[in-house]
């Protein structure tokens, strides 16, 4: 991927070819730091503190890692308010102080240490045969103006104050955003070269995915990545949300020189290496049943009825994506399917902006939400009416438990996904899952390390 001509304030930090962690170039600059990472002596398992990122936590999920070990990073993403508060709607600011004070205790204890120097981590999944490779390290925030990292999604402000008002309490990087990137060679090189060591960690989280890291302190290996990654631009393939925090955090803090708040902790792939898997994130309407979605669609959409199970209708429903076209697949969770198709393209041509890319005017996910969800069903995009949940099957379940109606989307190739980013378009929210995500837990980043 070429690199974006240097725009004015791209806010990536200049540096000499004697320090490897930054560089004067609009491409990206990552940097070593040093991590808080968890001692085994201390916590047994690794595995057991562990978690998947805040976004994918459901309420079960939670408790289940909360029980796991009572270290678990969960505690920290997703915090409980402090003890002493017994409300029902406890104040934000008080869970963000408990995530805090843990963070503070955890360290004080020695659960929690920091790495002896400062690195790059080398970050190795392997799962049902995917291997999955990638750099983390402090990355130079900038905006969406700079070119340098490229948004696909829209956000919403709500999950954002969230997540800003954590870090700000915490002072910390909780949890590492996944973004992609084509390098040239020389960054593949180091890691290709530093996972035949030996790792500082390995693990096997609960879904059976096994975990390695390595420390990358070489000053020579750091040259080799700053130099290749001074070439590139980053998609953000996971972490719309928290990249926005980022970039509020940096506002707020410009007025302090060579501010840590300049910079995020991130897992960068090389996708020309190690291609990641995209799948579709799906929608449960917990207020609109099915019979009522569907006597609201009248005769603008072809509407057929498709047997169970749940992977047979989803087959049917890839089956209609390659045909071309919008396609949806409404549930009840009662095991019975209707396929959406063919709209009235009257219909989309008045519901769906026309000053955007015809590649962006047909996508799922803005016809679902300009069209169905704002026109013709009219839902509030909020938390009280839509469910954004990954995996089809747990959309069927919690359709049925509501008494909702499911939409079950298909996935969009991430060649479409970069085309939009790089003409500076966004996805309405929610539109790709992108994985695997790494674990959360196994990497901190500390603003108050330096």
């Amino acid at each position: 991927m070429t690199t974006p001509s240097a725009p004015s304030g791209a806010g990536v930090p200049s540096g000499g070819p004697g320090d490897p962690g930054q560089v004067a170039t609009a491409g990206l600059s990552l940097s070593p730091f040093r991590a808080l990472r968890y001692r085994p002596d201390r916590v047994g398992n690794l595995a057991a503190v562990t978690s998947p990122p805040y976004d994918v936590v459901d309420p079960n999920r939670r408790l289940d890692l909360e029980t796991a070990d009572p270290h678990n990073i969960v505690r920290l993403i997703l915090p409980r308010p402090e003890p002493e508060d017994s409300g029902d709607r406890p104040d934000r600011d008080t869970r963000y102080r408990h995530a805090a004070r843990l963070l503070a205790e955890w360290q004080r204890e020695g659960v929690l240490a920091p790495d002896p120097e400062a690195a790059l981590y080398v970050y190795e999944q392997t799962a049902g045969g995917i291997l999955q490779r990638g750099l983390i390290g402090s990355l130079a925030v900038s905006g969406k103006e700079a070119g340098v990292v490229l948004p696909h999604e829209d956000v919403m402000p709500r999950p954002v104050a969230d997540r800003v008002g954590l870090m700000r309490t915490t002072k910390a990087n909780l949890e590492p955003l996944l973004l992609t990137y084509r390098g040239n060679g020389g960054a593949a090189g180091v890691i290709e070269r530093t996972v035949l060591r030996e790792p500082l960690l390995t693990t096997t989280t609960t879904d059976g995915t096994h975990h390695r890291l390595w420390a990358v302190t070489d000053p020579a290996e750091l040259a080799d990545v700053t130099r290749d990654l001074a070439t590139c631009r980053a998609l953000i393939a996971d972490g719309h949300h928290r990249w926005e925090m980022y970039l509020r955090l940096q506002r707020e803090h410009r007025h302090l020189p060579r501010s840590p708040w300049d910079r995020g902790m991130v897992l960068l792939v090389d996708t020309a290496r190690y291609p990641l898997r995209v799948r579709a994130i799906h929608r449960v309407l917990y207020r609109l049943p099915l019979a009522d979605a569907l006597a609201a669609l009248g005769e603008q959409w072809h509407v057929k009825d498709v047997p169970g199970p749940l992977d047979h209708a989803l087959a049917a429903l890839g089956e209609a994506k390659r045909h071309g076209g919008n396609a949806f697949l409404l549930t009840s969770g009662d095991g019975a399917f209707r396929l959406l198709t063919d709209p009235d393209p009257a219909l989309l041509e008045a519901n769906v902006r026309a000053d955007r890319p015809e590649e962006w005017r047909h996508l799922d996910a803005t016809v679902l939400h300009s069209v169905l969800l704002d026109h013709t069903w009219r839902v509030p995009d909020g938390p009280d009416d839509i469910g954004y949940l990954h995996a089809a099957a747990a959309a069927e379940r919690e359709a049925a438990r509501t008494g909702g109606t499911a939409v079950l989307l298909h996935p969009v190739d991430e060649s479409v996904v970069r085309r939009l980013a790089e003409q500076g378009v966004t996805m309405p929210r929610k539109s790709t899952s992108f994985g695997p995500k790494p674990a959360t837990g196994l990497v901190i980043r500390s603003l108050e390390l330096g």
